[in-house]
């Protein structure tokens, strides 16, 4: 297992991110791409959120985001000066591939937090110069809820080789950034089953294993109990329904890691799309 050895002094070295009333946490159920377009509940309630920094909220100086559609092997950040919108999807209509988010990177705030942040063999996380960008679970998101795209992004890659406890465990090490003005947005589904779609459900209905599974998470989370969510592969059968592949719900696990279990929080967007998919949303802070 990882073991957290954030060195905290060199936060102080970070010229980049000043010391901050501590920011939120958010993870977001993502879904559909065409949520980041179509007039719903969803993208309103982003740009509702995106409305309350700099008000009610602090302003971020700088947004992490981990996403369920940047899988490495290792963990790596987005380390250019001008990240590129990645339209990793198919079967849309056009408008959604024309959409893009020139949200600035911060190469000097990735290398600095590449070292602070340990992965196995205590290595420091790996830079992406130009491979990668901002992928659908980045933009989709942060474009209704910062439609400016003028705060820096950085992604957060994720190890899928790595098992859950590992992925928590890494996540502890990113709670000291809220304290220097990072925002951390972690972008997945709670409930993930592509194959058990049906398209004419609407947002209340969903499969009976869908909703056991959703609502035994949403009891952690709302219990303060962080720590059993990363056991979610021992619900067996249920798990495997709502995750065939699990790469949906590791956001959530970045999000509840750099959080205190007692922090307080609430839920938005409780419901279901196509019966199996659940947009269930949590902001802590």
């Amino acid at each position: 297992m990882l073991t957290p050895t954030l060195d905290l002094a060199a936060l102080d070295r970070l010229p980049a991110l000043k010391k901050s009333d501590r920011m939120p946490v958010l993870f977001l159920g993502h879904g559909s791409p065409m949520n980041a377009i179509g007039d719903n509940e969803y993208r309103r309630s982003w740009q509702a959120l995106g409305a309350e920094f700099g008000a009610s909220q602090p302003r971020p100086q700088l947004i992490l985001c981990i996403s369920a559609h940047w899988l490495t092997e290792g963990w790596w950040l987005t380390a250019m000066d001008r990240p590129k919108t990645i339209h990793d999807f198919g079967g849309f209509p056009q408008e959604l591939f024309d959409q893009q988010y020139p949200a600035p990177g911060d190469a000097a705030a990735a290398q600095a937090i590449s070292l602070l942040v340990r992965q196995r063999a205590s290595a420091p996380l790996g830079l992406d110069q130009g491979e990668w960008g901002l992928d659908h679970g980045a933009w989709s998101v942060l474009k209704p809820m910062f439609p400016d795209a003028d705060i820096p992004v950085i992604q957060l890659s994720m190890d899928y080789a790595r098992a859950p406890e590992d992925h928590y465990a890494l996540a502890k090490q990113l709670k000291a950034l809220r304290d220097r003005g990072v925002l951390i947005v972690a972008s997945g589904n709670i409930v993930h089953n592509l194959r058990q779609m049906q398209r004419g459900a609407t947002g209340s209905q969903a499969y009976d294993w869908a909703l056991e599974f959703d609502q035994t998470m949403g009891g952690y989370i709302q219990q303060g109990n962080l720590d059993a969510l990363q056991n979610f592969l021992k619900l067996g059968q249920v798990a495997k329904m709502a995750h065939p592949t699990h790469e949906h719900f590791l956001p959530l696990l970045y999000a509840a890691g750099a959080v205190e279990s007692r922090e307080p929080m609430r839920f938005f967007n409780t419901s279901f799309q196509a019966g199996s998919i659940s947009m269930r949303s949590v902001f802590w802070g």
